[in-house]
């Protein structure tokens, strides 16, 4: 509760107040103990330093002292001491004083911190609620630049975003109206430079410039920037990230004390949350946009896949009556017909993988069964080229839950492959193994081998691995390997490529292996 009126200065007033109660114990100086007088002055002092500080409160102890020694101890209208027990009332009027306005003291200021920290958390909690209330990321960057200008007191507050390149790809104001005005080219160098060291920055009065030598300290850095700096630059940092910079500046010399340079670290931290967020939302928006361009893609992979081998089978139709007649342009036409066709049957596979469409049954199967089926199917191409098999016989059979047909389909192409890119008199080596519960199926070459870069790009959709080479050149469109890797993985495995010893590839198909005794068991838990 303030007694004092806020046109008379605090001093004066409780003066006045002291003033008024010595007349008025003059007055009854004949009815009064000195302990009363004592008393009736110490509630005064409590009363001033509870309400205008410790300095009056102390001065008014003082004047107390003098004014029971002078007024109400005889002699009277001197300073003198009567008796030595005068000496005790004095001197306790004063210890309690004292004692009492520092203790006074302390329980204010402890309250001032108090309220100081509750205003800190009040506007902290403004500023969380104005980052997760705003609807769009850039907004709520924004309101963070509004609070933190109106908080620090500053004219001016900026707040540049880096993009990927490290260069400013946003800047957001707190001015209201918006302040459209760029920053000069001093200010944007500056503001560079912050951003590439990470470390706070200063623009003086006097046009030059502060660049700290350490990273950023609410203390050090602080004290070394401000001094006659109208602009203070601070990094934003996330994770140890600089993600962009905090730019104050104001009309004149800025002033920050201690609690202002921490409430500025803290603030600092949410605009950099802030920009975290607006990253997130573009990148997440990007990956929203590419899912659809995908699924749009897929989708018209099918369609056209779909309505292409109506007519494809007709013209080979076609082709097959006309070679009758002994056009020998016909077969010309079924080939390149047989070839688009299946092009197309690959496009509409590759939706389906895609799309996790295609059908996959995994049954217990013989790895033997497969590499056998397999060397059948591409028989009719080898054209005397040796296919060495070997088959690890650890087990009396080995065997995995597979698709039979999609992984027959892998393995065809994997040594169709082989037999592409290696020299017509080199074997290709198939063999089997299982490792750590899977099966391994390899087939290696003697051919050039595939450099580094290449390793994985080959395993993507129409990626061919000699530039320039059209289907007409035997490199096909670059859907095999592809669809490939993606039955496998719709199996539960995979197909990797590594370099053979000796020179070569080494492409290995991975299945999830089993053993008769698992599969007797699954049997049995059925019946």
């Amino acid at each position: 509760m303030r007694l004092s009126s806020r046109w008379v200065p605090p001093w004066l007033f409780w003066t006045l107040v002291l003033a008024v109660i010595t007349g008025g114990m003059l007055l009854l100086r004949d009815n009064l103990d000195q302990a009363h007088v004592a008393l009736i002055y110490l509630m005064v002092v409590l009363g001033a330093s509870a309400s205008a500080g410790r300095g009056v409160g102390i001065g008014l102890a003082c004047a107390g002292f003098a004014l029971i020694d002078f007024f109400f101890q005889p002699p009277y209208e001197t300073l003198a001491i009567g008796k030595r027990p005068d000496w005790l009332v004095l001197i306790a009027f004063l210890a309690t004083a004292a004692v009492a306005t520092q203790l006074l003291a302390r329980a204010r200021a402890e309250a001032e911190g108090a309220r100081r920290r509750a205003e800190e958390i009040d506007r902290l909690s403004l500023l969380g609620a104005e980052t997760l209330s705003v609807g769009r990321a850039e907004e709520a960057l924004g309101a963070i630049a509004h609070v933190i200008r109106d908080t620090i007191g500053v004219a001016v507050c900026e707040i540049f975003v880096l993009g990927t390149a490290r260069d400013i790809e946003v800047r957001v104001t707190g001015a209201d109206p918006p302040d459209t005005e760029d920053a000069s080219g001093a200010s944007r160098e500056l503001v560079s430079w912050v951003a590439a060291n990470g470390r706070i920055a200063a623009e003086r009065e006097d046009g030059s410039l502060f660049r700290a030598t350490r990273p950023p300290n609410e203390n050090v850095s602080f004290d070394l920037a401000l001094g006659n700096a109208r602009a203070l630059l601070v990094p934003l940092i996330v994770h140890g990230r600089t993600v962009g910079v905090l730019r104050l500046a104001h009309t004149h010399a800025l002033a920050l004390d201690p609690p202002q340079r921490r409430f500025l670290a803290a603030l600092s931290y949410y605009a950099a949350l802030g920009i975290e967020r607006v990253r997130l939302v573009a990148e997440a928006e990007h990956a929203e946009a590419l899912r659809e361009a995908d699924q749009l893609k897929d989708a018209l992979l099918a369609s056209v896949s779909h309505d292409l081998r109506t007519p494809l089978t007709t013209i080979k139709a076609l082709a097959h009556d006309i070679a009758f007649t002994g056009d020998e342009r016909a077969a010309v036409i079924e080939q390149q017909a047989d070839r688009l066709n299946r092009m197309v049957a690959d496009l509409l596979e590759l939706s389906r993988l895609n799309a996790g469409a295609l059908p996959v049954r995994r049954e217990l199967n013989a790895a033997e069964d497969l590499v056998g089926a397999a060397i059948q199917q591409v028989s009719g191409a080898l054209n005397g080229r040796e296919v060495r098999a070997s088959i690890e016989w650890s087990e009396p059979v080995l065997v995995g839950q597979f698709d039979f047909v999609h992984s027959l389909r892998i393995l065809v192409n994997l040594i169709e492959n082989a037999l592409k890119y290696s020299p017509a008199d080199t074997p290709i080596d198939i063999e089997v193994r299982r490792i750590d519960g899977m099966l391994h199926i390899t087939v290696a070459d003697r051919g050039p081998g595939i450099t580094g870069a290449e390793r994985e790009r080959i395993f993507d959709p129409f990626y061919r691995l000699i530039p320039g080479v059209s289907p007409d050149d035997g490199a096909g469109a670059g859907l095999g390997l592809a669809i490939a890797r993606r039955l496998a993985e719709a199996q539960g495995g995979n197909v990797t490529y590594a370099d053979r010893a000796g020179g070569g590839s080494l492409f290995t198909l991975e299945l999830p292996a089993s053993s008769l005794e698992e599969a007797a068991a699954v049997e049995r838990v059925h019946d």
